[in-house]
């Protein structure tokens, strides 16, 4: 790779020993990938500050960042941690879990980033532009960031984030380049009615039906309502990262990369066309309902991370109501979101139902043997992909109402 005389100085020590580290692991991703040169980023999201994804291993990374003085050098925001910090002990943390993540948590905290302990980066701050270069890890906000925002980013993972933040650069290669953002598939929508606008839930099934079938391949979609909202959009994100290696996707007439099916596809033909009927997501949504029996003991919602909207929309539909006895309903969120809830009084709506409302982390971090759950409900299309494996909890997929008449009723046909 070419550097400049400020990139050589770094990584000879310059700025010091942790951006000479950082610089060492950035040359050799750069080296990897046949990058020929950095290019300036302007903030960064990192991923690896969950103990329980990394493991002592990504604690002892965390840690010998900070022994060594690291400081960013850009806006860094802070993926989810491995608890709730405010309620690890509500949620029945062990205390030397909660411990090391702690530890991860100052560590990453010493080099000056941004509290944000969220999934979902885009609903708090700092918004990128479009066209702006950034490196941001955690699956979904990459595939929603790079789509949606129209910012450039390429698919990163943990450790590789945090080194970026202490340069403030990246080698110049995979989705920073325009002729790596162009799609190679058509989807058409076909069949679809007004309510697919607004259902997180069938999103969800669009994405993982899409991740499954495309790999990293990138697809610009026909046929959506001008009125989807970005909670879809956030959905299918998630989804599709979570069944395949989704990092950018164009929606003609939503996202600004594709005005139109020719100007994402780069004036080609699509290598490939397919076409999606509401009956195709049904098969999907059968794939992903892992439960036999129709009782649950547990809702969790909130991954990615709730917005405001979506947890306004839950408190009309729990208006009334209660959460059963015997049912856990968890709402996970960010600070800033739950800020704007407890200001505006929905907070309390959803509370007097008995809906629990998390920060900070989500429920596949935390030690549900302790709860002695048997089932979950979910409108999520990650957690339905993740929590069998993880957590050992067969799940029903359903849309957000049918997720809330779980939580009041214990059962979701």
């Amino acid at each position: 790779m070419r550097l400049t005389a400020n990139e050589e100085s770094m990584l000879a020590g310059g700025a010091g020993e942790a951006a000479a580290f950082a610089m060492r692991i950035l040359v050799q991703l750069g080296d990897l990938y046949g990058a020929e040169e950095f290019i300036p980023i302007s903030q960064v999201h990192v991923d690896g500050c969950c103990y329980q994804t990394g493991g002592d291993a990504g604690l002892d990374f965390a840690e010998k960042l900070a022994s060594l003085g690291a400081r960013v050098t850009v806006p860094t925001t802070t993926n989810v941690s491995g608890r709730d910090i405010q309620r690890s002990r509500e949620h029945r943390f062990p205390e030397d879990l909660a411990e090391k993540c702690r530890r991860m948590e100052d560590a990453y905290l010493s080099m000056g980033m941004i509290p944000t302990w969220t999934c979902a980066p885009y609903l708090v701050g700092p918004p990128p532009r479009f066209g702006e270069q950034i490196v941001w890890a955690e699956s979904n906000a990459i595939a929603y960031v790079n789509s949606v925002i129209g910012a450039r980013t390429h698919r990163y993972g943990d450790y590789v984030d945090a080194c970026a933040a202490l340069v403030g650069r990246t080698p110049l290669f995979g989705l920073h380049l325009t002729e790596n953002r162009r799609a190679s598939v058509l989807v058409r929508l076909v069949g679809f009615g007004p309510d697919f606008a607004t259902d997180t839930s069938a999103w969800g099934l669009l994405g993982y039906q899409l991740g499954q079938s495309l790999g990293a391949r990138i697809p610009v979609i026909e046929g959506s309502p001008r009125q989807v909202t970005t909670d879809c959009l956030k959905a299918f994100s998630a989804a599709g990262a979570a069944s395949g290696s989704l990092a950018l996707f164009h929606v003609v007439g939503i996202t600004p990369e594709a005005p139109s099916a020719r100007v994402a596809l780069g004036g080609r033909k699509a290598a490939e066309e397919i076409t999606v009927h509401p009956a195709d997501l049904a098969v999907t949504k059968a794939k992903l309902t892992s439960a036999r029996e129709e009782r649950v003991d547990v809702v969790a919602l909130g991954c990615p991370h709730f917005s405001y909207q979506e947890a306004w929309s839950l408190a009309k539909v729990l208006a009334g109501r209660s959460v059963a006895k015997g049912v856990e309903c968890f709402i996970h969120t960010n600070r800033a979101v739950l800020g704007d809830l407890k200001a505006t009084g929905i907070a309390a709506d959803l509370e007097r139902t008995g809906v629990r409302l998390t920060t900070d982390t989500c429920i596949l971090h935390w030690p549900l043997e302790r709860w002695g759950f048997s089932g979950m409900a979910t409108n999520s299309a990650k957690f339905a992909r993740y929590v069998p494996g993880l957590l050992g909890l067969p799940v029903r997929y359903g849309c957000l109402k049918e997720c809330a008449d779980a939580a009041v009723t214990g059962r979701m046909p």
